[in-house]
């Protein structure tokens, strides 16, 4: 059974969220508090997090931000900041999905489930490790263990991170379309949103450091192409 955390201050929408869920089949811890979220984080680490932006000691935003230097759970954001720039900053601060409220319990739970079934699938499709040199660099793609590195250090991808270069290199030396990443990683489409693909892909070229413009080429006004030559 997965188990989510929840982190919400407005209590009806705590409660309802948190039955939701446990009506859907998964294990929830409810917090009220970053701090509490935050302790109970650092005891065990939960197979989703569902965090609110907005919270009463703290910014959202900033505590998964700080959650991303240590942890690579999936993050789900749940606000009432839903403008483009809002869904962008969410992205950037390692989110792997984005609900606005007010939303049907419904449409978070096959956010949660697509999700999981993207990491899974991942998992039992592709099971080889692959090495992938560019420029005197070496990445790593370990399917098994949803892990890459470059020269031996791990990029520490989020969730949704790990579906995209995957996505890249597994059609590696092709054009991969905005709106072909947003469907075939996340399972729906934003409509006029092709900056939330971009904004993955700037924080991924960021984790693969000084060449990642190298390894993830830009196709203008089409989308990206992995650059990457196989060695086995």
């Amino acid at each position: 059974m997965k188990h989510i955390y929840v982190v919400e201050d407005h209590e009806a929408i705590l409660l309802s969220v948190s039955r939701y869920l446990e009506m859907s089949g998964f294990q929830v811890s409810s917090f009220a508090k970053i701090r509490d979220a935050e302790a109970a984080i650092d005891l065990k680490c939960p197979d989703l997090l569902v965090q609110d932006i907005m919270m009463g000691d703290g910014d959202g935003l900033e505590f998964v931000r700080q959650l991303r230097l240590r942890y690579e759970f999936p993050v789900v954001f749940m606000t009432a900041k839903g403008t483009q720039e809002d869904r962008i900053r969410g992205f950037e601060s390692g989110a792997d999905d984005y609900v606005v409220k007010p939303f049907s319990p419904k449409e978070l739970i096959l956010r949660i489930e697509a999700i999981f079934r993207r990491m899974g699938t991942s998992s039992r499709e592709h099971r080889e490790e692959t090495v992938w040199h560019k420029d005197g660099t070496s990445l790593v793609c370990d399917d098994l263990s949803h892990v890459m590195t470059i020269d031996g250090k791990d990029l520490g991808l989020t969730a949704a991170e790990w579906r995209v270069l995957r996505h890249l290199i597994a059609n590696a030396g092709t054009l991969v379309t905005r709106d072909d990443i947003l469907g075939s990683c996340f399972d729906y489409t934003y409509e006029s949103y092709d900056r939330i693909v971009d904004t993955h892909i700037k924080n991924i070229r960021a984790k693969l450091g000084g060449q990642g413009n190298a390894w993830i080429e830009t196709v203008r006004g089409y989308g990206y192409r992995f650059a990457g030559n196989l060695v086995r």
